[in-house]
């Protein structure tokens, strides 16, 4: 495990020259990635995002397209759509890829897109496939959706409809900088045009070994009982119960996954209850809904799962 601890350190001192601080959003975006799964990143404009995708798309050494979500972008702008092409005098319908053909999409502002649009989506992240009209494309392995959205209420945004905030494995939160890290990010940026030069650090065949050892990283029985019982938690319900809506199976699946890949960035052959207590926020804060008691106190998905964690021993 500690070549594979040594690689991902090569990975974030890669990452490093492009990116300051955000060490942890980085991890657990290599957590979904490691996980064959896609993230929701969410933070306000500004702090990296769609740079942190990029960035790791070209140390990965993988295809990487962008979609900007807009009210008026259609599915078949994602999707792709047929054409009618001349060969020879003969008319004939040729099939146009979208960007989500790629191994790494970028769905900039996807609460900016049509419900009708997002859901063009929905097939992409579940099943790896793009279905358009009669015919099904399988999509280039690896394949995931790394969507951003902006958390300011504004006008022309959808929210993301339950079932389509299931599919994502993570939200992550992206906070701001702290006062050491911006000062380095303004002499980085704002006095210097020197263009970092990365080389990869994995390869695409290299992550798809990566994505079946991290399935094959053993867990505990009881750590994997724990994750059930927190899952199941929030589908209890009671009169000091705050959620009105609790998470699926597929959140336990998700969480014992997320652990898994957390153990082995940081090169070690098991789960530790660190690992699972790190990434309950980031798989269930998409994933509960709030009553009214709950908003009426003003209490958070994130509050919500805090107190779960302190109650599940």
């Amino acid at each position: 495990m500690q070549a594979y601890n040594q690689l991902f350190k090569d990975l974030f001192n890669e990452i490093n020259k492009v990116i300051v601080g955000q060490n942890e959003v980085i991890t657990q975006v290599m957590v979904a990635i490691l996980s064959n799964n896609n993230a929701l990143l969410e933070g306000y404009p500004g702090l990296a995002k769609t740079l942190i995708v990029k960035t790791l798309s070209e140390l990965l050494d993988l295809k990487f397209s962008r979609i900007q979500s807009t009210p008026d972008l259609m599915p078949s702008d994602i999707t792709g759509t047929y054409i009618i092409e001349d060969q020879g005098g003969k008319r004939q319908f040729k099939f146009q890829a979208g960007p989500i053909f790629a191994n790494i999409v970028l769905a900039d502002e996807i609460n900016r897109a049509t419900p009708k649009t997002q859901s063009a989506l929905l097939e992409a992240m579940e099943e790896k496939q793009v279905t358009v009209g009669n015919t099904t494309f399988r999509l280039d392995l690896p394949f995931f959706i790394l969507a951003t959205q902006n958390p300011i209420e504004q006008e022309g945004t959808y929210p993301l409809p339950e079932a389509q905030a299931d599919r994502f494995l993570l939200k992550i939160r992206v906070a701001y900088p702290t006062y050491d890290e911006e000062v380095e990010i303004v002499n980085r940026y704002a006095f210097s045009s020197n263009e970092q030069k990365l080389k990869t650090v994995i390869t695409k065949q290299q992550l798809l070994n990566l994505q079946g050892l991290t399935k094959m990283v053993p867990i505990a029985n009881d750590l994997k009982e724990k994750v059930v019982r927190i899952v199941s938690a929030t589908r209890d319900k009671n009169d000091n119960s705050v959620i009105e809506y609790g998470a699926s199976p597929r959140a336990s699946i998700g969480l014992i996954l997320a652990a898994k890949a957390r153990a082995l960035i940081n090169g070690r052959n098991y789960v530790s209850i660190d690992d699972i207590r790190t990434m309950t926020l980031p798989v269930l804060r998409h994933r509960l809904i709030l009553n009214f008691e709950a908003e009426r106190k003003g209490m958070s998905t994130d509050d919500a799962i805090e107190q779960i964690l302190q109650k599940v021993k």
